[in-house]
């Protein structure tokens, strides 16, 4: 037999020892729950607008970003709450009045509830509401939303908008 050379023995030894490399599960999974931990907490943060492929808001340059607030969406059919078909803005742009009743009903029915969740007085007198509109509704129905919106206590009127960039400009 024989004789092995010191090298030869060292490389066995060296070989024997990493017969099977092994991963830490447990140091991954850790990475995995916390990636998906912040894209939960980073995607619940950002402040959106529902959108609608048959509207086409005005589009403006915005310093603030939306606030939470109930919103009407208002295409050239018809009027929604919480994805909720409220009125016929036909019928209700041809109407003689100056609200839209079935629209003040329900917001009269979110007055309550967001009344029996509040305590502060102040608060309930600043009530906010989006309208998201259609850039072509004629103003007759704009104007009857809003003076809806003021009969139910709703003041605080925003009107949604695409945001306007510089580079929007030039291509105009």
């Amino acid at each position: 037999m024989m004789k092995e050379s010191r090298r030869a023995l060292r490389m066995i030894r060296h070989h024997s020892r990493k017969k099977g490399a092994s991963l830490n599960m447990v140091s991954l999974m850790d990475i995995f729950t916390i990636l998906v931990f912040f894209l939960l907490v980073s995607a619940s943060d950002q402040e959106s607008l529902p959108s609608m492929k048959d509207i086409k808001l005005p589009e403006a340059y915005a310093d603030q970003k939306p606030k939470e607030n109930i919103v009407i969406l208002v295409s050239k059919n018809n009027i929604l709450m919480r994805g909720e078909s409220i009125a016929d803005a036909r019928v209700a742009m041809r109407s003689r009045g100056s609200i839209i009743p079935k629209l003040a009903q329900k917001l009269d029915e979110e007055a309550k509830r967001r009344v029996s969740h509040r305590a502060d007085e102040k608060k309930v007198k600043k009530r906010g509401i989006t309208i998201m509109g259609d850039k072509k509704i004629p103003y007759v129905l704009l104007k009857k939303i809003m003076l809806t919106c003021a009969s139910s206590d709703f003041t605080n009127i925003s009107l949604a908008i695409a945001k306007k960039t510089p580079a929007m400009e030039e291509e105009s």
